[in-house]
């Protein structure tokens, strides 16, 4: 078996949450893709993370941008995720979001989202690892959607 996809499979056997990220770009367009490489980092100072690869054609969007908010998808946005995972030209199309902190797209009805001052950007492998300090947070008791080797779930499936 080819070692990358032993590894691509064992990866995916750590099941996450699924989230949006977004940013402005110099057009003040919005910009956003959907990632499960998130996670919170510390709560003094309150910071989080999340990886993108050197492939991705939003790198630059990302690495020029001061701020950026995780939106968390609930189980019944799902579409979004695929929307905001496809290569169509505007990903933000038929999505209710409004402006946050700073200016952020910021997409309604998550589960969470977090609005943050990039901090750092840190070259690791094949992907840049971009760190935010939180300055704004909401939440909601929604139903997370759930990634698990391949396939999308809630937490409920899982149990």
């Amino acid at each position: 078996m080819d070692t990358s996809l032993a590894l691509r499979r064992a990866f995916g056997k750590f099941a996450t949450g699924v989230a949006v990220v977004t940013t402005s770009g110099p057009d003040d367009a919005p910009y956003g893709l959907t990632i499960n490489s998130f996670s919170s980092v510390s709560l003094t100072p309150p910071l989080v993370l999340w990886s993108l690869t050197n492939k991705s054609p939003n790198l630059e969007v990302f690495r020029n941008a001061s701020h950026f908010a995780i939106n968390i998808l609930a189980s019944q946005q799902r579409e979004i995720c695929n929307q905001f995972a496809s290569p169509i030209d505007d990903r933000f199309a038929g999505v209710d979001w409004f402006r946050g902190v700073n200016d952020l797209p910021v997409i309604r009805n998550t589960i969470a989202t977090f609005e943050c001052r990039r901090t750092q950007m840190v070259d690791a492998g094949d992907h840049v690892v971009f760190f935010g300090e939180v300055k704004e947070c909401e939440q909601s008791d929604l139903e997370p959607l759930v990634f698990f080797a391949g396939q999308f779930g809630t937490t409920q499936s899982a149990l």
